[in-house]
């Protein structure tokens, strides 16, 4: 069972950034493609970003391309997502999710593991 903590949420200014961080459990962090997910009150849990197992292949979404990285340090075993130029339409839970499986990685049901989320919230 794979256990995935994330941290750096809190309340920012709109413009500001803030990096959040996931650190998977388990010794196999490499077996595992990376997405982020958000969830705004009232609102479906979606697609943020996705990096594969080793970091050659990124996606996004469109309403965070250009503003949002995703990287991973596989010898840290964690994952990040740089979060720059935030909106107050950024304001979410964001929660990270791990998956075996190749493909589809914009959708939510084939992550296989997922953190708790942490909070991020954008004052305008």
């Amino acid at each position: 069972q794979v256990q995935l903590v994330e941290s750096g949420g809190g309340l920012v200014q709109a413009g500001g950034s803030l990096r959040l961080s996931c650190a998977p459990s388990g010794p196999t962090f490499t077996s595992y493609a990376m997405g982020w997910f958000r969830q705004a009150p009232g609102k479906e849990r979606e697609f943020v970003g996705y990096i594969s197992s080793y970091g050659g292949s990124t996606y996004y979404a469109d309403s965070v391309k250009g503003r949002f990285t995703i990287s991973r340090d596989n010898a840290k075993n964690t994952v990040y997502l740089q979060m720059n130029s935030l909106k107050p339409e950024d304001t979410a839970v964001y929660y990270c999710a791990a998956k075996t499986r190749a493909g589809n990685y914009n959708i939510l049901t084939k992550y296989d593991y997922w953190g708790q989320g942490t909070q991020v919230t954008v004052s305008s």
